[in-house]
């Protein structure tokens, strides 16, 4: 069997396929990717009737929100982890990254989360052997800042 060996470029569109297209969960939320580089990603997040928390006042779920952040902040996480050496193989890539999850997720809630469109950026904050750590805000289509949150990564 002949291994697949992938250039940082393409372990990064692996890796953003994976984690916005393939969970079936991301795909439930409307995810759709902007940006991924080596320090920062930015998710997009349209709103819609199935992501609302409280109907009354039209404003999603804290839970999505939550998820959105943690998404944004893990794919920044896996990112640097998974693409920082030269080339990797795509099994050893997919393997890597089933042995990686969030160990501390901490959400602030700043405003409801009123608004058509979300954007979710992450930048990475640390990146060790085994942990990193991003820092993730969401805003509105008038940018006014939702929510922001502080991931920690089991990477290694």
């Amino acid at each position: 069997m002949t291994l697949r060996y992938l250039t940082q470029h393409q372990a990064r569109l692996l890796v953003s396929d994976i984690f916005v297209n393939s969970m079936p969960f991301n795909q439930a939320l409307g995810l759709k990717l902007q940006h991924l580089d080596e320090q920062q990603a930015t998710l997009v997040l349209p709103n819609r009737s199935s992501l609302t928390g409280n109907t009354l006042q039209k404003i999603v779920h804290g839970g999505v929100i939550a998820s959105v952040l943690d998404v944004a902040a893990g794919l920044v996480c896996v990112n640097y982890a998974l693409t920082r050496q030269d080339m990797i193989s795509e099994e050893e890539l997919r393997q890597r990254l089933s042995r990686m999850g969030a160990i501390d997720l901490r959400v602030d809630y700043l405003r409801p989360g009123r608004g058509d469109i979300f954007t979710a950026t992450a930048q990475l904050l640390h990146a060790g052997n085994k942990v990193a750590v991003s820092r993730a805000e969401l805003h509105n289509q008038d940018q006014e800042y939702i929510a922001t949150a502080t991931v920690s990564y089991l990477i290694g």
